[in-house]
């Protein structure tokens, strides 16, 4: 049996009063920022006193949203009826956050901060989001001066351990670096260890990289990362489903992962243990059909057991941007292949390399048994043993030849 809709009593608290809209301008007068106005300014309103109220990725909630709309999900929550699924005490708590919204001023904070509000619909939201089904966002707070859209077209995520090794460290970097030099967009968390280093390294050649937070835009955290932030919000992108002051916690750290998953074509795990956020990541990417990729590490570092483990199962190995864009990139974008080093015995004709491999490491011999030795005429042997002197490789002394060992040069070099 359908669940009845939400009562349409007007709600007494400030947050959507006879204020909320006014003549299609924001709430307190103020306009629409530009590029925004794809999304009825109700709705948008409605979405961000969501954000204040409701946790991130809660499927409840977002069922609500889907069936109801925004509007009217807002509108309930100032009231004593619960929507279908909601217990007292959970109605309660969010009829307490309902009651103090005020979306005018999140906006206005937001705008202060050279931030916006984005709503699905708007020409900026990432498509890709709306993968994420009950779960997707309800909107995002952005700070940033493109398009987000855009740049998270291509884009990969890399991400791993915050207390990571200065391999994990480099690696994380290195991964940075390449796929911004690529023109590819870096997401990760802006958390210590590889997500920092992961976002340093795109920022390093002036990349593109997008921080997805736990915690409002307006928050420096961690507090060790104030400056990588405050670039990230200048130079590329922080993303909060979060309002403005909101605090980070644990659940929330662990739920915005699937929006860094989502955002992305692909995950990349640099360093993990077998317990880690990092894994959640890769989790939600598999979920959503993205590619799921680890970087090995010591196979006797528990930083490194996680990313081992997934390995084992549904991840893809890499050890580079290259080898990480042939997997998420178009057809055509293949990593070179790689190849050993080349040494000067590799370019020597068969025969004569024939010969040199049968000189004796450690004394001369006479041409007559170097011959027997290589299975090659006398005469050839002297003459490959004349082209191998001019090259270098051998020196005789009173008619014994033997191979050169010059200082610093092993004797198969």
């Amino acid at each position: 049996m359908r669940s009845p809709a939400p009562h349409r009593r007007q709600p007494r608290h400030r947050a959507l009063r006879g204020r909320a809209v006014s003549g299609g301008r924001a709430a307190g007068g103020g306009a629409v920022p530009a590029g925004q106005g794809e999304v009825e300014e109700e709705d948008r309103l409605a979405r961000v006193a969501l954000s204040r109220i409701l946790e991130p990725g809660d499927e409840l909630a977002g069922g609500w949203v889907a069936r109801y709309g925004p509007v009217e999900t807002a509108r309930a929550l100032a009231g004593e009826r619960p929507l279908p699924g909601a217990g007292a005490r959970r109605w309660a708590g969010l009829r307490l956050r309902a009651a103090a919204v005020d979306p005018a001023a999140d906006l206005a904070s937001a705008t202060a901060l050279g931030g916006r509000f984005l709503c699905p619909g708007d020409a900026e939201w990432p498509g890709q989001l709306d993968d994420l089904g009950a779960v997707r966002p309800l909107g995002l707070w952005v700070r940033g001066a493109s398009s987000l859209r855009f740049a998270a077209l291509r884009s990969v995520a890399v991400v791993g351990a915050r207390a990571c090794t200065e391999y994990g460290a480099h690696v994380a970097s290195t991964l940075g670096c390449g796929l911004a030099r690529r023109g590819w967009t870096v997401v990760s968390g802006a958390a210590y260890g590889v997500d920092g280093a992961a976002h340093r390294g795109a920022l390093a050649v002036g990349g593109a990289t997008v921080g997805v937070l736990a915690c409002g835009v307006d928050v420096a955290y961690p507090p060790g990362n104030r400056e990588l932030l405050a670039r990230l919000g200048e130079q590329g992108w922080l993303l909060a489903e979060l309002a403005p002051g909101e605090h980070p916690t644990r659940p929330r750290f662990v739920l915005r992962n699937r929006v860094i998953a989502a955002l992305a074509r692909g995950t990349v795990v640099v360093e993990a243990q077998l317990r880690s956020g990092s894994l959640v990541t890769a989790r939600w990417a598999e979920r959503l059909g993205r590619q799921t990729m680890g970087v090995p590490g010591p196979v006797t570092s528990g930083l490194s057991a996680g990313v081992h483990r997934l390995l084992r199962t549904e991840g893809r190995l890499v050890t580079c941007a290259d080898e990480v864009i042939e997997l998420v990139g178009s057809i055509g974008e293949l990593a070179p292949e790689p190849r050993s080093p080349l040494l000067p015995r590799d370019l020597l004709p068969a025969a004569t390399a024939r010969v040199l491999e049968a000189l004796p490491a450690r004394h001369a011999v006479t041409v007559p048994w170097l011959a027997r030795a290589a299975a090659t005429a006398a005469e050839e042997t002297r003459a490959r043993l004349t082209e191998l002197r001019s090259l270098g490789f051998v020196e005789c002394s009173r008619d014994r030849w033997q191979l050169t060992r010059p200082a610093g040069r092993h004797p198969n070099g």
